[in-house]
């Protein structure tokens, strides 16, 4: 594994999913941390299967075609920022099984795909999965951390919206400009 890619891999996960730690910090709230843990990995592994096929479909598309692959991105931050303008979103009380956060971690990660398929297809996904499996286990350890925190977590409620759209906005524009 290439230290570079495992960087960028970190950094990817943790632009992606830093939203998805108040939710998990609400779980540990209402269940246990092995259904927390096994509801993250099903929901995730769902998130990757879809990038996977669906980028192995994208990298078939010619050299020049796969920078448009940058405008999923650029348009979810868009998308992000304009509901950070209408401020609607409120945590909700979370579902407690298995499958209830198996399918909410799916649901919360409709944007991971947008921003997984364009890289999966033009840096390849090996590296991407394994680290961001492991990630996931390091994603609950820290939910479970800010659960216990209520400072910490309304900080992270305020702040992590803020740079979400920004740096989704980045990477659609990398993914464009890089590969012109």
């Amino acid at each position: 594994m290439n230290a570079g890619t495992v960087g960028q891999a970190i950094g990817l996960f943790v632009i992606t999913n830093v939203d998805d730690l108040v939710l998990i910090a609400l779980f540990f709230t209402q269940t246990t941390a092995l259904r927390i843990f096994l509801g993250q990995y099903l929901g995730f592994a769902a998130i990757l299967a879809v990038s996977v096929v669906v980028s192995i479909g994208a990298a078939q598309l010619p050299g020049d075609l796969v920078r448009w692959l940058g405008l999923i991105p650029l348009a979810l931050g868009l998308k992000a920022l304009w509901e950070l303008r209408n401020n609607d979103e409120s945590p909700e009380k979370a579902p407690t099984g298995i499958l209830a956060i198996a399918g909410i971690t799916l649901a919360n990660g409709g944007d991971n795909i947008g921003v997984y398929v364009p890289v999966f297809a033009t840096q390849g996904a090996l590296v991407y999965v394994v680290v961001f499996l492991v990630l996931v286990g390091v994603l609950c350890v820290i939910g479970r951390f800010l659960a216990t925190r209520p400072v910490v977590a309304r900080a992270l409620a305020r702040w992590g919206h803020l740079a979400f759209p920004v740096v989704l906005i980045g990477i659609g524009v990398l993914i464009l400009v890089a590969h012109t």
